[in-house]
């Protein structure tokens, strides 16, 4: 059973390559962090401060795309981790459909920052076992 998560902290560093973001349970304790690239950070960041641009970034696109084409963003999953690396699913609604699409956890959550509402974010149960167990 997925465990709701939140963004609970993003960490921009200007001398590191990689940056932090921080998801913690909603209905408890557990949190963990999350290493992304720069992009990514500063495209959350920048949704997490209701700044906007003046033309459309690569994730306003993604959900302009998803919206043009019928279909309805529904949530993230962090699916799986693997050898350190995380996996994440950007779930889609379309004609009743779910659609679950391959995403790196960065693009899946400045995805669903993007948008308004945002998205509810998930972790799988088993992911943050392991990551207890580490």
């Amino acid at each position: 059973m997925p465990v709701q998560m939140q963004l609970a902290r993003i960490i921009i560093s200007e001398i590191n390559e990689q940056q932090v973001i921080y998801l913690k349970e909603v209905d408890g304790e557990r949190q963990f962090p999350i290493l992304i690239g720069i992009f990514e950070a500063t495209s959350i960041d920048r949704r997490v401060r209701n700044k906007t641009a003046p033309r459309p970034l690569t994730h306003d696109l993604l959900v302009h795309v998803v919206e043009q084409l019928g279909g309805e963003l529904d949530s993230v999953v962090i699916s799986e981790l693997r050898e350190h690396t995380y996996y994440a699913k950007l779930r889609i609604r379309r004609d009743g459909e779910l659609i679950e699409i391959d995403s790196r956890p960065s693009d899946a959550i400045a995805v669903a920052v993007t948008c308004d509402p945002t998205l509810p974010i998930f972790v799988n149960e088993e992911v943050l076992d392991e990551l207890h167990n580490q």
